[in-house]
């Protein structure tokens, strides 16, 4: 499937319901194919007064979209995901092409993107139904309601730059938000394909918007004074900068879904094979840029070198090409992730670590960011070694080796970061005692850390998240409990304490 792409037009930021290019730009930037560098895809340029007109559209929005019932909304959404079927591949080829990831992988992506409008609707939604709690107050019933929170940021990341955005915006809408969403910046192409599908199913003018831009962007998206909520998915030093523009304005929720140091437990009584196989997807699917990709696998000492060669074996096997070669695994996004992924195989090797297979720049037929995987066993568990407790975001895995079960849980919770973990044994109490000792938000058992499910909730704990977990959990973060106590009843004035007299009122 070689393909020869041209630029796309840029249309402009989409608000209130039209695109519209900014007159006078802040800024110019332009996205190449990380996986030929020859060719350009989109040059786009941003505005800073477009956040503030963005909000104030989805602001005046908020109200007429927060009226409508449940069916209504539902229609709209269903309108898009007609949009997302009919538009499929043009929306799995943007995703390929800015990302560099094959073209079945961002094809299962944006089947990603269709079934989350059904999971919200079948799972999401009825965790925020209303419930009535008999004699709350005394003879008096309760009830919990969920309301809207008004206009929710979403600030997309690269790696997913639909599926992720996708699912903080889908729960949002179709609880009653109105939504601003800022695409990553290395991936605007998509966020704008997103917004064509958009204005094709014809929402309410103000209730989707869109602003491209660099980081000022997001920084004033965030601080808007009509934003109420921020939805976000990318690196932790991002999350912790949104954390603190919004520090003053401390009534804004945010679900912040940041990165991970991943760990996978592979016990004497596993099935090798399957262990191997789940890896290698855990650790290079995506060319390792996951927040739940596999980077530490932690092996029984009895085992370890029977599943390091069987590993090691499938890791060189693994196909590296262009997105539309139909290969394994991709390029990095940029110059900036190739740098980053050459520069921790020199820190590795300093520390005192053993690579049995060295990352490489890979040379072929295009020039793009290419590397080949790399594994490392570690000479001994650090919690203050660089190696051990960096998230490379890359193809990269280290491995240890262990005696006791004990031993592997210290090294899971040494990391400062605590988004996912994998067990593989055939003993359910091995999963069960990592389970119950674990610092992380998702525990496997003989599946990889990478493919969560989106009926289930996402999230992690410590440096991967602030306990506002995504999937199914999302609607969480976009809508508030409401109390409500309703008496029916007549008053009754032989209740009224002493020293109150209705009798004759």
């Amino acid at each position: 499937m070689s393909k020869k792409f041209s630029p796309v037009p840029f249309l402009g930021d989409f608000i209130n319901g039209e695109f519209i290019r900014p007159q006078s730009p802040n800024g110019n930037l332009e996205k190449r194919d990380p996986g030929d560098n020859k060719q350009l895809i989109f040059e786009f340029s941003f505005q800073f007064e477009h956040v503030s007109r963005a909000c104030e559209a989805a602001k005046n929005a908020f109200r007429k979209w927060a009226d409508f019932s449940l069916d209504e909304r539902k229609n709209y959404l269903f309108r898009l995901r007609e949009g997302y079927v009919n538009q499929s591949e043009e929306l799995a080829t943007m995703i390929s092409r800015e990302v560099g990831k094959p073209f079945w992988e961002a094809q299962s992506e944006v089947q990603t993107m269709i079934n989350k409008i059904d999971v919200t609707l079948s799972e999401g939604l009825n965790l925020v139904e209303e419930k009535k709690i008999e004699n709350a107050a005394g003879k008096t019933p309760g009830f919990l309601r969920f309301k809207p929170r008004g206009v929710m940021a979403v600030i997309g990341p690269f790696n997913f730059p639909g599926h992720l955005p996708n699912g903080h915006f889908i729960p949002a809408l179709l609880t009653g938000n109105t939504v601003v969403f800022k695409p990553s910046e290395i991936t605007p192409g998509v966020g704008q394909v997103i917004g064509q599908i958009f204005e094709q199913a014809d929402f309410p003018a103000g209730v989707f918007n869109i602003v491209h831009g660099d980081g000022e962007i997001g920084k004033r998206l965030v601080m808007n004074e009509h934003v109420e909520g921020v939805l976000f998915t990318g690196s932790y030093e991002t999350g912790f900068r949104i954390k603190q523009d919004i520090l003053p304005q401390f009534w804004k929720i945010s679900a912040l879904e940041m990165g991970g140091k991943n760990s996978s437990v592979v016990w004497d009584d596993c099935d090798v094979k399957k262990a191997v196989y789940e890896n290698i997807m855990g650790a290079f699917i995506t060319t390792g840029q996951r927040c739940s990709a596999t980077s530490r696998i932690i092996v029984r000492r009895s085992i370890a070198d029977k599943f390091i060669t069987h590993f090691h074996n499938a890791a060189k096997k693994i196909s590296i090409n262009y997105a539309f070669e139909n290969p394994f695994m991709g390029p990095l996004i940029n110059s900036a992730a190739l740098d980053k992924y050459l520069r921790f195989q020199g820190i590795a090797k300093r520390e005192g670590n053993e690579a049995i297979m060295r990352g490489k720049v890979l040379e072929l037929e295009r020039d793009g960011f290419y590397v080949t995987p790399s594994i490392n066993i570690v000479a001994a568990p650090d919690p203050n070694s660089t190696y051990q407790k960096t998230e490379v975001f890359g193809p990269n895995v280290a491995i240890y080796m262990v005696e006791e079960i004990a031993d592997a849980i210290k090294i899971i919770n040494q990391s400062s970061y605590g988004l996912a973990l994998s067990v593989f044994s055939s003993d359910r109490e091995v999963f069960q005692y990592c389970f119950d000792r674990s610092r992380v938000g998702i525990v496997n058992f003989n599946r990889s850390t990478v493919g969560a499910s989106s009926k289930l909730p996402f999230g992690g704990m410590g440096k991967s998240g602030n306990n506002q977990p995504a999937g199914t959990f999302a609607v969480y973060s976009c809508t508030y409990p409401v109390a409500c106590l309703e008496d029916d009843a007549p008053l009754d004035v032989t209740k009224a304490p002493p020293g109150m007299n209705f009798e004759d009122t």
